[in-house]
């Protein structure tokens, strides 16, 4: 079984905003993300631990500004908590192993995939095409990935 963690090489990797958003819990601006209008066949991992946490197959435009997913691709890499910043209540989520600061979950996804809404930042997330998955080391979710 592939091990996810957190290391201080991972950390030195990011770039400021990555940094700024998955170790101080920022988020980017909308409709700047990298991955916003991704509209290629893969997951999507931490990208500070590179555990899996979205599939393109559940990625959908919400027009929130962000990339919204219906569901995780492996719930117990997700962590949820509560965040009562900025006035707000609000469910933040995170990467179990990363500790990684992703975006927030929300009740106003479609319906007919469960009301989910993951609103997540790019600057956490490493997209990895379905045509390198098996490569570096996530065969096991191909199954999870469809033509989109």
């Amino acid at each position: 079984m592939k091990r996810y963690e957190k290391s201080p090489e991972a950390i030195a990797r990011l770039d400021q905003e990555q940094y700024r958003v998955t170790q101080e819990s920022g988020t980017e601006r909308a409709g700047t993300g990298k991955y916003l209008h991704n509209n290629e066949p893969g997951i999507y991992v931490d990208i500070v631990s590179g555990e899996p946490l979205f599939a393109s197959s559940d990625k959908y435009e919400s027009g929130c500004g962000w990339p919204s997913f219906t569901k995780p691709i492996e719930p117990a890499h997700i962590n949820d908590l509560t965040d009562t910043s900025h006035g707000m209540v609000r469910t933040e989520v995170r990467s179990t192993h990363g500790d990684s600061h992703l975006g927030h979950v929300f009740p106003d996804g479609p319906r007919e995939q469960g009301g989910l809404r993951y609103c997540i930042n790019s600057a956490s997330l490493r997209f990895i095409h379905r045509d390198e998955m098996e490569a570096e080391g996530y065969g096991e979710y191909l199954n999870q990935v469809e033509e989109v």
